[in-house]
């Protein structure tokens, strides 16, 4: 059998500041410490093979530090002797930062339309993939799947690696599903030759099917990023190929949960120009909640709104949790 655990949008350095002005609870050793659990998973578990599906920074101007950490951790990783393989997302505008330290004979990075070829016990495995293409890849994505294709020796398990929104995807509270539009590539186009399509990008985990019965997998993220993804189970997927006769075949497809940060939306439908007032108010909302919530506090009224200081949210909210306040017109990161 061979095991290989799939994971996207790791987003590491979100909410992540070097020198932060302000002490308060940041997000950023949420994504790291998710990040860990997955590499330690694949140790544990004696999976043969890592593969990233992108945006693995939350930026493309991530501060050195957050990469050296993070290239230091896969680094330590591939010493471990398992290979470690990354497409860069749009967050990294499809090209991830440079470092010797991803020179490990056993890191591999996709950095233009290529495959990688992996010889795993008794299997050859072929992982072809290409960066994120911005706004085209509808009409791009052929000729890359031409290139792709062209003089491929054989393999006994092959895989196509993306990092793109595919017709089908759902994402939100609505469910929203991406129909044809010049960013979403066509399902049809993905080739047959393909046991499964690996794509980051899209944040909900779900699997798509092409049209030959090959599965399209999206993970989703490893942490919850916004408010959208609030009922979202985070995770990864272990996927198991298993010899048949002369073939191997995906026998199985795990989704693995990983620990993720509890969301709460509270609208302030009243207006009130008294903040004691309100603050009480919102300390009988906050009661309830798990301590480590991230909240969104809705407030359309401007009366209302003038009394949601960052000092007198400091006093009511616990220092556990985080919060935003949105509008109707825009949101505001204030935690």
């Amino acid at each position: 059998m061979i095991k290989i655990l799939f994971f996207a949008d790791t987003h590491l350095g979100f909410d992540h500041p070097i020198r932060p002005q302000i002490d308060r609870r940041r997000r950023g050793h949420d994504f790291f410490k998710n990040f860990n659990k997955v590499l330690n998973y694949a140790v544990d578990n004696k999976i043969d093979l890592v593969i990233n599906g992108g945006d693995f920074f939350d930026t493309d101007n991530v501060h050195t530090e957050i990469v050296n950490l993070a290239y230091e951790t896969v680094f330590d990783f591939a010493e471990k002797g398992i290979p470690f393989l990354i497409v860069p997302g749009n967050h990294e505008r499809s090209v991830l930062p440079d470092s010797i330290l991803m020179r490990h004979p056993e890191i591999f990075v996709i950095d233009e339309p290529k495959t990688v070829y992996f010889q795993i016990k008794d299997a050859d495995i072929a992982v072809s993939g290409f960066p994120y293409i911005k706004k085209t890849v509808r009409t791009e994505f052929p000729a890359v799947a031409e290139k792709l294709l062209e003089d491929r020796p054989f393999a006994d398990i092959n895989l196509l690696l993306m990092h793109q929104s595919i017709e089908g995807a759902t994402v939100g509270p609505q469910n929203y599903a991406f129909r044809r539009r010049v960013d979403v590539l066509d399902i049809k186009d993905i080739p047959d030759v393909f046991d499964c399509t690996l794509s980051g990008h899209i944040h909900r985990q779900q699997i798509l099917w092409t049209e030959a019965g090959k599965p399209v997998i999206y993970p989703g993220s490893i942490e919850r990023t916004s408010i959208a993804e609030k009922d979202e189970e985070k995770g990864f997927y272990v996927l198991s190929f298993e010899r048949e006769s002369e073939e191997y075949k995906l026998s199985d497809t795990n989704f693995v949960t990983l620990p993720a940060r509890p969301m709460h939306e509270i609208e302030i439908t009243f207006s009130t120009r008294n903040q004691s007032k309100l603050g009480d108010w919102l300390k009988a909302e906050l009661h309830f909640l798990e301590k480590d919530t991230i909240l969104k506090i809705k407030c359309k009224d401007p009366e209302t709104k003038r009394l949601l200081k960052a000092e007198f949210l400091r006093e009511v909210i616990p220092d556990t949790m985080n919060y935003t306040i949105s509008t109707k017109y825009k949101t505001k990161n204030a935690s």
